[in-house]
């Protein structure tokens, strides 16, 4: 253990790592955000269809993460350990695999797109809105999963304000182009909700061509067409080894939450519509989680691949407390404002006031999940990935869903019912991921890692920067 409390070269500084990972973050988001509130001009129907069938894309999007997590987390050991070489052989094998997963995902979403909606329960008049959509913005799920392993390399290289610009720029086109097809602007057609997923894949388009300049531009990577055909099993073994355990965790929470979704449409289109614009406002506060997640993530894998474990420790219980002060700032002020901003997606006074009743409960769910976000992230940084992933699993289905039944279906709560269960199961996995940090059972994982950097370094020669990681 290294009696050093930083390490050379490694990002320190929590807040200007994670405030552009919110802005990118928040900007991706807001596409659903500005997607459903231009599409609310048509019915309350046609955004809980928007809302359902975007479920399936971001699960998808989770999937994607199997590789852009553990592709993030293998290079930060690679970087803190001083093999730059062995950070940009990882980071083609990761843009590679990634993209044949997408083009895998674009033609099942194409082909199935039917029987997924089937699946969660839509209504056929709900269907009509949503199966053009899930149709098109399938077809591209590749470019998104480019996307996602690009950022993953530029954020590990700290480089977390280029892919906030990208999104910036992502957006603006998609309030354009959402305009002009949903409304008609310019002559064109009134597309209604096909209008707005083009928008939104053509942005897409020009966001993957800027993401793919600024690999070559930021970290001087040039990834050839060999890398999409030639893959390490050694490489690839090591981002999975972190990837799949944290992406079938954030897989099973979406599918739990699919599941709640099922049960909220049997509560009626109203419930339905309730859930999905209030989902819209509390993805904001999840967000300030996520993005100190993320930014806890960085710099503990840095400090894992130096050898630095005890500044890992502390760095992980300053996250936490960063994160609970602006979570709980952002979820009170949502709290607050939430009448005003449900009445921008819809005029149903039963809507709103169950919808601010959510947003008020929902100050009681975010200490819960600062601590489940950002000890996770934390964790896996370290290689500490399956218990997270474990117990998250029982957590989900065991509080989170079976409660929702009981409470919502069963009891007759509806909606508050579905997030007293949602705040159970935040609490139950925030409390034991900080049990484990506190333990520092993580200790012999990053151990581990720190010496497959080190042995890893002495056996490949260093390479340029600038050449093809696959090699």
């Amino acid at each position: 253990m290294s009696k050093t409390d930083s390490a050379p070269g490694a990002p320190r500084r929590l807040l200007p790592l994670a405030w552009p990972i919110f802005v990118e973050q928040l900007l991706h988001m807001s596409t659903g955000v500005i997607d459903t509130f231009m599409v609310s001009h048509i019915s309350d129907g046609a955004v809980a269809a928007l809302g359902s069938a975007n479920q399936i894309i971001i699960l998808f999007v989770v999937l994607f993460g199997i590789v852009g997590i553990g592709t993030s987390v293998v290079i930060t050991h690679h970087l803190g350990g001083g093999d730059r070489a062995g950070a940009d052989r990882i980071a083609a094998t990761a843009i590679g695999v990634n993209t044949w997963f997408g083009l895998f995902a674009s033609v099942l979403v194409l082909v199935l797109a039917q029987p997924m909606l089937d699946l969660i329960q839509l209504s056929p008049a709900l269907q009509a809105y949503a199966l053009p959509f899930l149709a098109i913005m399938g077809a591209t799920l590749f470019l998104e999963a480019m996307i996602q392993s690009i950022s993953a390399v530029l954020r590990a290289h700290g480089h977390t304000r280029d892919a906030m610009v990208v999104a910036i720029g992502q957006n603006v086109l998609n309030v354009i182009g959402n305009c002009i097809l949903l409304f008609g602007l310019f002559g064109a057609p009134k597309m209604g909700v096909e209008g707005v997923a083009l928008s939104t894949v053509f942005s897409r388009i020009v966001a993957c061509a800027v993401m793919w300049a600024l690999l070559s531009y930021r970290i001087h990577l040039r990834v050839r067409l060999a890398d999409f055909f030639q893959f390490s099993k050694e490489r690839l073994g090591r981002i999975l080894h972190i990837g799949l355990p944290a992406a079938l965790e954030n897989a099973s929470w979406f599918l739990a939450f699919m599941t709640i979704t099922a049960f909220t449409a049997r509560m009626g289109d109203q419930a339905l519509a309730t859930q999905s614009y209030a989902m819209q406002l509390v993805w904001v506060v999840v967000l300030c989680s996520v993005a100190i997640g993320l930014a806890t993530e960085i710099i503990i894998g840095h400090l894992v691949g130096a050898g630095e474990f005890d500044a890992a420790y502390r760095q992980v219980l300053r996250s936490m407390r960063v994160g609970l002060v602006i979570s709980l700032a952002v979820a009170s002020a949502v709290a607050v404002l939430s009448p005003w901003l449900l009445a921008c997606f819809t005029q149903d006074p039963a809507i709103i006031a169950t919808g601010v009743l959510l947003m008020r409960m929902g100050v009681l769910l975010e200490p819960g999940r600062v601590s489940n976000l950002v000890v996770i992230n934390a964790l896996r940084a370290t290689g500490d990935a399956r218990y997270p992933v474990v117990m998250g699993v029982f957590s989900m289905w065991g509080v989170m869903v079976l409660g929702s039944w009981f409470l919502g279906t069963y009891l007759g709560w509806g909606l508050v019912g579905v997030w007293i269960a949602m705040t159970a199961d935040e609490w139950l996995r925030g409390l034991m991921m900080l049990r484990r940090w506190k333990q520092r059972k993580w200790l012999k994982y990053a151990e581990r890692t720190r010496a497959k950097v080190q042995e890893h370094k002495m056996l490949v020669p260093t390479a340029p920067a600038h050449s093809s990681a696959a090699e």
